[in-house]
């Protein structure tokens, strides 16, 4: 959600609203956390929940499967995906268009639920790692299978940038 917002359909009260959400939920977070122990969240395990939330995020705002969710707040054309409505809702598709954004709820929801259902927590964490992985691995071979295809056929290979 970077440059200006002047020109969309909101107001900085709409954004205000959804950071004082996000806020909140650290808070209860943070309160919940406060029983569980000296270190609820080992810092190793901040690459396992960072894999599974690149995986949560790039689901919930890119993939065909959860287009449902961004359905009320996102307009779907071949040329792309853009917020629909004015206020929270077209804030809310803006999130759901980003990443980023997503992925900094999606890692608050990682976190509490590795710190309220550890258990769970691991067993979520390990499929969306896994999941990340995947996706890494197969657009790694996709590089490699363009540069070998190009190598091969060079007259028919992509110019650089």
């Amino acid at each position: 959600m970077s440059g200006v917002i002047d020109d969309r359909p909101t107001k900085p009260t709409d954004y205000a609203a959804l950071s004082a959400g996000w806020g909140a939920l650290m808070g209860a977070l943070l309160v919940a956390a406060r029983d569980k122990g000296e270190e609820p969240v080992r810092a190793g395990e901040t690459l396992p929940l960072g894999l599974a939330t690149f995986a949560l995020a790039k689901m919930v705002s890119k993939e065909k499967v959860d287009a449902w969710v961004r359905e009320p707040f996102v307009e779907e054309t071949p040329d792309g995906r853009r917020p629909k409505g004015d206020g929270m809702r077209y804030v809310i598709g803006e999130m759901l268009t980003c990443t980023r954004c997503i992925g900094v709820w999606s890692a608050l929801g990682l976190v509490a639920l590795r710190v309220l259902r550890p258990r769970e927590a691991r067993v979520v964490t390990t499929v969306l790692g896994a999941s990340a992985v995947n996706d890494t691995a197969q657009a790694g071979f996709a590089w490699l299978a363009a540069r070998s295809n190009g190598a091969q056929h060079p007259a028919s290979a992509p110019s650089p940038g």
